[in-house]
């Protein structure tokens, strides 16, 4: 998806416009610098303001982040996840609360709207899962638990929670992959979950939804706040 010169009206919306096309199509791909402003200028056939201010509020839109000294960076592909990064910066916790309130209600959804092919599916993505654990492959397991979550919720066939959760998907993806633990990551298990759903379980598929991620959760350490200091 090439960059080409834009129209005289609403140069800043248009120019947002196709960094966001690049962006979410994965032409500018997530975590990688963008060309610099000087190369944006030549390929879009506009003014360097134009481009800092399509900058500006694609970076405040969450979807870019501008490290000064080293260029501007893609840091989420839609604005949901954007958003999500920003409110939830990096704390492990925030998002796994996140994940836990969208995975359990969709988990209680699924086991009474999944279908068959939904079924299949969610087999064949936890099996790639499970064989990666064995194998102690961190990218595979990354992959195919993010994915599983990502179908499961996706059986649920409620399409705004679904909307919901492929928008922080980013996150849930970097959330899995920092409490990947290659000595303990076998004890957690998602089969009693994917058997709760096809058994159309609700409640039970519900609490193996959350099962996990309230272990998680109570793993990590909850850091006292810092007293403030005195005012002088």
């Amino acid at each position: 998806m090439p960059l080409v010169t834009t129209q005289r009206t609403g140069l800043v919306e248009q120019v947002i416009a196709q960094m966001r096309s690049l962006v979410s199509a994965g032409e500018w791909p997530l975590g990688e610098r963008i060309p610099t402003e000087t190369e944006l200028v030549t390929a879009l056939g506009v003014g360097r303001n134009t481009v800092r201010e399509a900058v500006r509020a694609l970076a405040h839109a969450g979807l870019l982040e501008v490290r000064q000294g080293d260029g501007t960076f893609v840091r989420a592909t839609n604005e949901l996840s954007g958003a999500v990064r920003r409110l939830c910066g990096s704390e492990l916790r925030r998002i796994l609360e996140v994940r836990r309130a969208l995975e359990v209600e969709a988990a209680r959804l699924a086991a009474a709207a999944r279908t068959e092919d939904d079924l299949a599916e969610l087999d064949t993505l936890l099996t790639a899962r499970d064989e990666a654990v064995e194998r102690l492959d961190r990218g595979t397991v990354v992959s195919a638990d993010t994915r599983f979550h990502l179908r499961l919720v996706a059986a649920s066939h409620n399409p705004l929670l679904v909307g919901l959760y492929e928008g922080i998907s980013e996150a849930v993806q970097s959330s899995v992959a920092t409490t990947f633990d290659p000595g303990s990551v076998t004890q957690v298990s998602h089969t009693a979950l994917l058997e709760a759903v096809r058994s159309g379980e609700a409640e039970l598929a519900a609490a193996e939804a959350g099962g996990f991620l309230d272990e998680l959760l109570d793993a990590i350490e909850v850091q006292p706040e810092k007293p403030e200091s005195p005012t002088e």
